[in-house]
């Protein structure tokens, strides 16, 4: 059992919270989606993605690679599936970022598929673990656009990839050892995209709690300007000792 805490807020522009986070340590399984979608959509779309990827992992007994890569492709299914029976819904998706500990082992598993993102925080650095699927990351600088004509780029928020509305599901996957006291973000674009990498570093390298650092990194996106909803999720990855039967 690791860890964990996180919180979403619905920013400063948007009327809905389309972000939905859930810790399940019980499990093993620490994630971050953030919807999309007409009308309440969206927050159907991430919630819905979130529960069915735990519901998976629970009925499955197993902590392993494929066994997250199965639990995404049957949210792929279930988003689908509800959008297609709900003319409300259509056209409904979301990212999704996921971290489970890999049973008997020491390696953290994290699966991602969309722009939400895992970052890795030791040794006082701040290291990108997931790639965002989107079309500056997998489109704009492949054809060797700058940077400063990125940011400002008409399809600077285009997915190439979201649960939902992609078949074949594109799904990232990745398995890392952290050093020892080492943690884990992670957020969505409302964060990331208006926080600065050196900034969420300085929120990160204090001795505030967990609680207080996520409140932190929320309080800076909001000053920003908040135009999206915004989510964190910080996870040590030193496992916490089991209380005494």
């Amino acid at each position: 059992m690791l860890e964990a805490y996180g919180l979403s807020d619905l920013g400063c522009i948007r009327k809905n919270n389309e972000d939905y986070c859930l810790l399940a340590p019980e499990l093993g399984l620490y994630l971050v989606a953030d919807g999309m979608g007409g009308a309440r959509a969206g927050e159907h779309a991430s919630q819905l993605a979130a529960e069915t990827v735990a519901n998976y992992i629970w009925k499955s007994g197993r902590r392993d690679a494929e066994t997250l890569v199965k639990a995404f492709e049957e949210a792929n299914r279930a988003v689908k599936e509800a959008a297609s029976q709900d003319s409300g819904m259509e056209g409904m998706g979301t990212t999704l970022v996921a971290v489970l500990e890999e049973e008997n082992a020491d390696d953290l598993l994290i699966a991602s598929v969309g722009d939400s993102r895992a970052y890795l925080y030791q040794d006082g650095h701040l290291l990108p673990v997931t790639e965002d699927q989107t079309w500056v990351n997998e489109v704009g600088r492949r054809l060797g656009i700058d940077e400063d004509t990125l940011k400002n780029h008409p399809l600077r928020h285009v997915l190439t990839m979201a649960i939902g509305v992609s078949s074949p599901l594109r799904i990232h996957s990745y398995k890392i050892r952290p050093n020892p006291d080492a943690c884990l973000l992670l957020s969505s674009d409302g964060l990331h995209g208006v926080v600065g990498v050196e900034t969420i570093v300085s929120l990160l390298n204090t001795g505030q709690s967990f609680e207080d650092k996520c409140h932190s990194l929320i309080d800076a996106a909001r000053k920003a300007g908040g135009p999206d909803n915004i989510t964190v999720a910080l996870i040590r990855t030193r496992k916490m000792e089991e209380p005494a039967a």
